[in-house]
């Protein structure tokens, strides 16, 4: 049974099982990685006992294996979906993580949190520009009162 599992998720990156077969899933997904990313005959000798494809094989030792090639371990991610409705088993989604790792994040999400608060800051200092430039004109704008005498003169 794990067998198939360990193919289709290979094969498809992402599937819907109940918890606990994610849960026993997960650690014989990610040593069938570790194998892919040795990349020697051995390895690809044991991953055949857990993967039943050959294509799927072939997957795994080359765009998964050069996926994770930078990282160690983590290379699963589950997700929670609520309870099947038939039976009330609780179900959730196992997939592959996406991305390299730096630093304990994802490459992809680590220049989107970098880049969020340049943004912010860079969008503050534009509405504080923006209000430095306004406030002068609107000073420039406002009409200088005139003296006393030159209004009597004008009312005559």
């Amino acid at each position: 049974m794990f067998r198939n599992l360990v193919t289709a998720l290979i094969e498809k990156e992402r599937i819907r099982t109940t918890l606990p077969k994610a849960k026993e899933l997960r650690s014989k997904v990610e040593k069938t990685i570790t194998l892919g990313k040795r990349g020697t005959l051995h390895a690809r000798r044991l991953a055949f006992r857990n993967v039943t494809d050959k294509a799927a094989l072939q997957k795994l030792f080359g765009p998964i294996a050069e996926k994770y090639a930078n990282r160690n371990g983590g290379y699963t991610r589950i997700i929670k979906i609520g309870n099947r409705r038939g039976d009330d088993a609780p179900m959730a989604f196992i997939e592959l993580v996406e991305g390299e790792v730096v630093k304990g994040k994802d490459k992809k999400a680590a220049p989107a949190k970098a880049a969020a608060p340049k943004k912010k800051a860079a969008a503050s200092k534009a509405a504080d520009k923006d209000k430095k430039e306004s406030a002068p004109k609107a000073k420039k704008a406002a009409p200088k009162a005139k003296p006393a005498d030159e209004e009597k003169k004008d009312s005559e």
